[in-house]
């Protein structure tokens, strides 16, 4: 009963930091992070959205901080875990509603494998191994290129392949 009166329910609770700081420490990093998954490093995401992974990451880290006292009360984690929360919703409602939004935040399929050929530019693009190709299309089934009418690095960084029509 002890430990509990000597709480300092004050310091638990009272932000530390002004609210409007948090908010903008918690935005900035959700757009950098964002920017990151969504530019530079595609391809290693696998199916899972971007936006979505940025949330997991930075709501794992403000949500520790929060609990582990690095900020001095909890209001302030959970301010910021709002503040990551609401970009993310914002993201996918301007997504659904708008389709530019939507093909900002997953780009366009790019083309791989055109009629059984390496297109090796669009894999330097991504900086993807022909080595990591033919992983990816193994995994499919496929062990031959010339069975492959086209393959796709997709927006998520999947890759997809589309099989010769066998009776041609």
């Amino acid at each position: 009963m002890d430990a509990f009166l000597n709480i300092d329910w004050a310091e638990l609770f009272v932000p530390n930091l002004p609210i409007m700081e948090t908010v903008i420490r918690g935005t900035l990093v959700y757009w950098f992070l964002f920017l990151v998954f969504r530019l530079v490093i595609k391809r290693d995401i696998g199916s899972i959205a971007v936006t979505d992974l940025v949330v997991v990451v930075i709501i794992a880290d403000a949500a520790q901080n929060a609990m582990a006292a690095d900020y001095k009360s909890i209001t302030d984690g959970l301010i910021l875990i709002g503040t990551i929360v609401f970009w993310n919703f914002l993201f996918d409602w301007a997504a659904y509603r708008f389709r530019w939004i939507d093909r900002f935040m997953a780009p366009a399929a790019l083309k791989l494998i055109k009629d059984g050929r390496i297109l090796h530019r669009n894999l330097r693009r991504e900086f993807l191994t022909e080595e990591e190709l033919m992983r990816k299309v193994r995994e499919s089934g496929v062990e031959d290129l010339s069975q492959i009418q086209s393959a796709y690095m997709e927006g998520d960084g999947t890759i997809s392949v589309i099989k010769r029509d066998a009776s041609l």
